[in-house]
């Protein structure tokens, strides 16, 4: 009988945590707090803008991330999906990068942008504006390499583009009880203020969490927040912004406009006289998460 020299554990993907878990909730920690902690772990050494020209009226150093799809798999396959990935770790969303990066290696573009969007809603927005280089792929293994390191926002945006193209709507999750059993509390109105990235966010968890009756109050006569109104057009296009507001609908979410605290009267306390139960203000620069000071569109 020969003797067996090596035997891998029958848990072995458990052990690897090769089975990501989708998230029903947002986890998310501010690039401050990143770029501070990647200091601690982080082999390369920071970058220094000390002696960079002016870039007030200079959009040269912008440069489109946007992959074919023949580009988008070579560059996946670059990818080492590191055990202990610092690209995630550099992440202010969380996202699980190397798993998604995996799916477009596999060419399971639909499963990459469902890993995504479960863990941020603006995930294509993100993909497009996101200060990458100081953030995950600033700490990715690969970056003293000669092909330098993983271009993981194109890769999230050519994921994230698949998927706008494919015009699918998110749906209701079916692990959820149906309507006419879920609790009382889950039919409580809830009012939101300002439809830019906080408060899509948040009613986007929200509403896949079960809640049914939510509204978001925008005295603009637009949606998107400093996403439309601030980011130029070449670098984040209307139509992103209207498509990851159009998946956040799909789930009943209901957006008025030209209306909010101090128009026409409306107030906390008229809210609450008219039945609304919890109140989310995400009015002004509350949520700077992705997209960066220093990356907002420069005039």
């Amino acid at each position: 009988m020969a003797r067996v020299l090596s035997r891998d554990p029958v848990d072995i993907e458990n052990l690897l945590g090769l089975n990501p878990r989708m998230q029903t909730h947002a986890t998310l920690c501010s690039s401050t707090v990143k770029k501070q902690d990647k200091k601690h772990w982080k082999r390369n050494a920071d970058k220094s803008s000390s002696n960079c020209e002016t870039l007030e009226n200079n959009f040269d150093d912008i440069k489109h991330t946007t992959l074919s799809e023949r580009g988008a798999l070579r560059e996946a396959m670059r990818c080492l999906k590191c055990a202990d990935a610092p690209c995630q770790k550099s992440c202010p969303t969380n996202l699980d990068i190397k798993s998604f990066i995996t799916s477009i290696a596999n060419k399971n573009y639909y499963g990459a942008a469902k890993m995504i969007l479960s863990d941020n809603p603006l995930g294509l927005t993100c993909g497009m504006v996101c200060p990458t280089s100081d953030l995950c792929v600033g700490g990715c293994n690969l970056f003293a390499t000669e092909e330098g390191p993983i271009n993981i926002g194109g890769l999230q945006q050519f994921a994230t583009e698949v998927f706008k193209a494919m015009n699918i709507p998110q749906i209701r999750s079916p692990s959820l009880p149906p309507p006419a059993e879920i609790p009382e509390a889950y039919h409580a109105k809830i009012a939101l203020f300002g439809a830019g990235p906080a408060s899509i966010s948040c009613a986007s968890f929200l509403a896949r969490l079960g809640y049914s009756d939510i509204t978001i109050f925008e005295k603009q006569e637009y949606i998107g927040g400093l996403s439309t109104s601030e980011i130029p057009q070449f670098r984040l296009p209307y139509d992103v912004v209207n498509f990851e507001a159009e998946l956040m609908k799909d789930l009943g979410v209901k957006i008025v406009c030209s209306k909010g605290l101090g128009i026409e009267g409306m107030t906390i306390n008229t809210l609450k006289e008219d039945g609304y139960k919890a109140v989310f203000i995400g009015i002004g620069q509350l949520l700077n998460y992705c997209t960066g000071q220093h990356s907002m569109g420069r005039r």
